[in-house]
C-alpha cells in the first residue's frame, strides 16, 4: 500500500483536465517515469508554477471535475510518478477516478463547502494531511496541531483496490 500522507498542494479550479495534467506530447514516453518532469506542466492557475509548487507534495486539493478530457492512465502515472498519491475533490471524472484507484491511488471526493472551508482556511498555510484508510478519516495539520478531521467515504471494491496497490497486486493475490 501507497503512502497517503503529505503535505498538501491546493489547485483552485474546477474542471482540470488530463491534457494539463499530462501534455499528451508526452504520451509516447516509453517509461513511467519519463512523465514525471511534466506533471501539470499545462496547467493554467494564476501564481501556479509547476516547476516548484509540485515538488515535496504528496496530496492535491481540488475542486470538482477533476481529471476530466481523455481517458489516459498517464495522467495518473504522472501523480504516481511525483509520489501524489491522494486527490481530494468534490468529484472526479468517472474514467481517471477508476484508474487512481486501479494504479492504488486514493481518490476521496468530499461535499463542496467542505471543499471550499478547506480553501478558504487553509490554502495559504504549510497544511498536512494524515490519511487514515482503515477508519476513512482526513487529519489537516498545521503548524504540528491537527486542526480539522474529515470523514470520507470509499467504496469496499476500491478500498481493497488501493489496499493492496492497485489492480494488478490484486488480480495476482486473488487470481494466482
Amino acid at each position: 500500500m501507497k503512502n497517503f500522507d503529505g503535505k498538501i498542494l491546493f489547485l483552485d479550479r474546477e474542471d482540470i483536465n488530463t491534457d494539463e495534467i499530462i501534455p499528451a506530447k508526452y504520451l509516447t514516453a516509453s517509461t513511467k517515469e519519463s512523465l514525471k518532469l511534466h506533471l501539470l506542466e499545462d496547467l493554467k492557475l494564476d501564481k501556479f508554477d509547476y516547476k516548484k509548487d509540485v515538488n515535496d507534495k504528496n496530496v492535491i486539493i481540488t475542486r470538482s471535475n477533476f481529471g476530466c478530457g481523455s481517458s489516459r492512465e498517464h495522467a495518473v502515472w504522472a501523480f504516481e510518478e511525483n509520489n501524489i498519491n491522494v486527490i481530494i475533490a468534490t468529484n472526479f471524472a468517472r474514467i481517471f477516478k477508476k484508474n487512481m484507484c486501479n494504479c492504488g491511488l486514493l481518490a476521496i471526493e468530499l461535499p463542496a463547502n467542505v471543499i471550499d472551508n478547506l480553501f478558504d482556511k487553509y490554502s495559504n498555510s504549510e497544511a498536512v494531511a494524515k490519511i487514515d484508510l482503515t477508519n476513512k478519516k482526513i487529519k489537516i495539520i498545521v503548524d504540528d496541531n491537527i486542526v480539522l478531521e474529515i470523514s470520507f467515504d470509499l467504496p469496499k471494491f476500491d478500498e481493497e483496490l488501493i489496499k493492496t496497490g492497485g489492480w494488478i497486486d490484486f488480480a495476482e493475490n486473488r487470481y494466482t
